[in-house]
């Protein structure tokens, strides 16, 4: 019986972490790397910890900034799809591009893209750099 009740409280314990991402309150919700009010519908990013706790940027770079001061336990990387407003996507899988023709709220002229393609065609228009995720890290803790 006493290993039904820890089992059982185990798994409220567990069920209670709700790793998923939340809805960010664009005009209201603050970043939390560097205060700002987070406005821009193109550039936000979002962490969710381990323990489902989340963590708003209004940048892509303030979130790379956050991540090389905290050594937190992430379970998902979000950063917002250039195209479609306000649609999260995963840092992981996205395609980033540095172009000095597509501004950030930052200054570091940095979007995410949900495909390559997308991202390639981008390029094409506004000019700039590709990155994956790995890269783009590497790329911005040399700076």
């Amino acid at each position: 019986m006493k290993n039904l009740i820890t089992l059982v409280a185990l798994l409220v314990i567990v069920a209670s972490c709700n790793v998923k991402p939340k809805e960010i309150n664009y005009g209201e919700d603050a970043c939390h790397y560097c205060s700002m009010t987070i406005v821009d519908r193109q550039h936000a990013s979002q962490l969710v910890t381990d323990k489902g706790k989340v963590y708003n940027f209004d940048a892509i770079e303030c979130m790379v900034n956050h991540l090389s001061e905290d050594t937190t336990p992430i379970a998902l990387y979000l950063v917002t799809d250039y195209t479609h407003p306000e649609e999260l996507i995963d840092a992981k899988k996205a395609t980033f591009i540095i172009s000095p023709n597509i501004p950030s709220p930052m200054k570091a002229n940095l979007s995410a893209l949900e495909s390559k393609a997308k991202a390639e065609e981008l390029k094409a228009s506004k000019g700039g750099e590709l990155y994956s995720w790995e890269a783009l890290l590497d790329h911005l803790n040399e700076e």
